[in-house]
């Protein structure tokens, strides 16, 4: 019996791709997708993300915000290529992180993403001086010395600690290391930086310092930058902040500047690519609700209830 089937044309298959338009996450740096890690401890098992949705684009400084225990630092873990997803989709800069082999997540870590610890002690050598640990990056990359020197310097001076060069990390404040931790995860010209609460040790003025370190990053490289934070300091000077809850993005605050100079700011509940919303505690309590909820769909909202079954 002869196949009659005929298998569609590069036409017929352009025309299909088309016509469902693009994929998710198609041209964003940062692409999760129904991300899921789980981990096991003493034979239990917690699952530390469940199913969570991001999209982050090229060039972007966002804030990720969350109770401890939310998930935040899980995600920046997978993000930076520390830990490994249980299942999903995630990919920085193209690269995919599920799939990685360690010799390629080596070299994703080393060139592709660069990592801001909040810890000031875990960001610097403590035996090297402030430039050579910008080079440090560098050298383990293969760069020259003269090339590494000039680049260790540039970035010092841009970021306000071209004096601190020659001096190692106990010689410095919090703020100035954090500020040339900036420049080390930077040295390789990454495409993304991922900091991990890093003002959480600082005072206020100096966490302005440090914030506006990364922001001149963010803009004069176009690095596309994430930072997750408790400081509320950081979160509101970004134009995009977002919330995670129980391991899934939950919410997203989004800021813009008109032309008159106000600042106009949104807050907006996120609808995951499952169709799920997380209903904000405030709204829930308010209401009592609980378990379930009524929906009911209008020709340009959607209607939600109480579930409250009405007795005679």
């Amino acid at each position: 019996m002869t196949d009659t089937t005929k298998a569609p044309d590069l036409a017929e298959l352009e025309r299909r791709a088309t016509e469902r338009g693009p994929a998710y996450g198609e041209g964003a740096h940062i692409v999760c997708d129904n991300l899921v890690r789980i981990y096991k401890t003493d034979g239990v098992e917690v699952v530390a993300l469940q199913g969570l949705d991001l999209l982050v684009d090229p060039g972007e400084l966002v804030a990720i915000v969350g109770a401890s225990g939310s998930g935040k630092s899980t995600l920046l873990n997978i993000l930076s290529g520390l830990d490994v997803p249980t299942a999903g989709v995630a990919r920085v800069a193209g690269s995919d992180l599920l799939t990685m082999a360690a010799k390629e997540r080596l070299n994703f870590r080393r060139h592709r993403v660069g990592f801001i610890w909040q810890q000031t002690s875990r960001n610097l050598l403590p035996y090297l001086t402030a430039a050579q640990n910008v080079e440090l990056p560098m050298r383990f990359a293969g760069r020259s010395r003269r090339s590494r020197a000039t680049r260790a310097a540039e970035l010092l001076g841009m970021l306000g600690v071209g004096d601190c060069a020659g001096r190692r990390p106990e010689e410095l404040s919090g703020g100035q290391q954090q500020r040339i931790a900036v420049a080390v995860a930077v040295a390789n010209e990454p495409k993304v930086v991922l900091a991990d609460e890093p003002t959480g040790e600082l005072d206020t003025a100096t966490a302005a310092e440090v914030f506006g370190a990364l922001r001149q990053v963010n803009e004069e490289f176009g690095t596309t930058t994430v930072v997750v934070t408790h400081d509320a300091q950081v979160a509101e000077r970004v134009d995009r902040t977002i919330g995670i809850r129980d391991g899934r993005t939950s919410s997203e605050v989004r800021r813009r500047s008109a032309e008159d100079g106000t600042r106009h700011v949104a807050e907006y509940a996120v609808l995951d690519r499952a169709g799920r919303v997380q209903l904000p505690k405030p709204f829930t309590e308010a209401l009592d609700m609980r378990d379930r909820v009524r929906l009911d769909l209008e020709t340009d909202h959607v209607g939600v209830w109480p579930d409250r079954e009405e007795t005679e």
